[in-house]
């Protein structure tokens, strides 16, 4: 559940109709390219996380495989594009909830910084509380999006799904296809959520790979069905006019079903979704976080816990920070793009990691994590150059610090 609650939420509901803008009605191809590529990644995910079962992801698995220096570069750079991802869901849930309200497009910002405040106080009152927040938001917005999908099935058009690539030239088809993947792969990486948990669930190595497997099947079929739909009722250029305007384009596809009830219902389900993904990810940063300071790849008072040894509270305070700041942006195109190259670097370095386990400890073929590997790269290198930049740029920025730290400690 805290699986799907990171990933059934900005994906579905904000990221489709993104994605569509960029490569049209075979936006459902690159949903499905995404997916295989999510599918290496999450079994390298799984037999790390079975092989060595500590809070911090990739960040732990690359100090323990790789050297220290791409195990920050992991750390780092999940912080950035997780916290892209935070602010996205934070826009989303703003967007919607003023659909919903009959306002449009006004006042989001504001909306989504008073959600962040709202979901960081759910977590520092700890993460059994959090868990149950969790199963109920999930709840609410697989029905949501389970009655969109049999209710919009009837009324898809052929003509909004054809012809698939409209992108002019082949090669220009190609890459817009594998630009929308790219967007598409970071809805799908809330199995990294399950990974950042290593330490607060019983028997990690039978229950994290099951979870994450679970997960991603799920998932697959829900968004595959909901991008098919989605594009069939309303067309690629109108989910991408429904982003750009609302940033609601599933309501807005709802709309046109006739259904007087559904986009309520579909607008409930993305407001909770949004909501569980803002909260599982403050959740997530905050364990990634805390597990730097542990390291003193980040100030130490970061790996400080609260009185129970349950909570990192100044850990937790500073990624609402974070995730606030880039919520300011207001643009939810640019907070997600930027996500989608950040962490695909951060999943790179996973499956770079899992190439490295001994024999003894891994669970699927080195081709798995191999082809995880090769894609990543890939596809972080096909959104558009601006993106990539200044993920390097801050990449750098990163790695300047880390000297700098490594130098402090010696």
């Amino acid at each position: 559940m805290m699986g799907l609650g990171a990933m059934v939420g900005t994906g579905v509901f904000v990221s489709i109709g993104i994605a569509a803008g960029i490569t049209g009605p075979s936006v459902i191809v690159a949903v499905a390219i995404a997916a295989c590529v999510a599918v290496c990644n999450a079994l390298s995910s799984a037999q790390l996380a079975a092989s060595h079962p500590v809070s911090g992801g990739t960040y732990e698995y690359g100090y323990e495989y790789i050297n220290s220096w791409l195990g920050f570069s992991a750390g780092w750079m999940f912080l950035i594009a997780k916290s892209a991802s935070a602010a996205t869901a934070a826009l989303g849930f703003a967007g919607y909830l003023m659909h919903a309200l009959g306002h449009g497009g006004t006042h989001i910002v504001p909306i989504a910084l008073a959600a962040v405040v709202a979901l960081t106080a759910s977590v520092l009152a700890g993460i059994r509380r959090a868990n149950a927040t969790n199963i109920i938001i999930v709840s609410a917005t697989l029905i949501a999006l389970l009655l969109f999908v049999l209710s919009g099935f009837p009324r898809v058009s052929s003509s909004n799904l054809l012809p698939l690539f409209d992108g002019g030239s082949p090669a220009t088809a190609l890459r817009n296809v594998l630009y929308a993947s790219a967007l598409m792969f970071v809805a799908y990486t809330g199995y990294g959520r399950i990974a950042t948990l290593g330490e607060e669930v019983h028997d990690p190595k039978r229950t994290i790979p099951r979870a994450i497997i679970i997960t991603m099947i799920v998932s697959m079929a829900l968004y595959i069905s909901v991008a098919y739909v989605g594009t069939g009722i309303l067309g690629a250029e109108g989910l991408k006019n429904a982003v750009d305007a609302e940033a609601a384009p599933l309501v807005v596809a709802a709309e046109e079903t006739g259904l007087s009830w559904l986009p309520l219902v579909l607008a409930v389900g993305a407001i909770t979704a949004m909501l569980g993904v803002l909260l599982n990810l403050i959740v997530g940063l905050s364990r990634v976080l805390l597990a730097m300071g542990r390291r003193r790849d980040m100030p130490p008072v970061f790996a400080r816990l609260n009185a129970s040894r349950t909570t990192p509270y100044p850990a937790t305070i500073a990624v609402a920070a974070l995730v606030a700041g880039l919520t300011v942006i207001g643009d939810v195109k640019t907070t997600w793009t930027f996500s989608a190259f950040t962490v695909l670097i951060y999943y790179a370095i996973t499956n770079l990691a899992s190439l490295r386990l001994p024999a003894k400890d891994r669970l699927y073929p080195r081709w798995i994590s191999a082809t995880g590997l090769a894609s990543c790269v890939l596809l972080a290198f096909c959104v558009d150059v601006r993106t990539w930049a200044a993920g390097l740029g801050i990449l750098a920025l990163g790695l300047l610090w880390h000297a700098a730290a490594r130098r402090a400690r010696s």
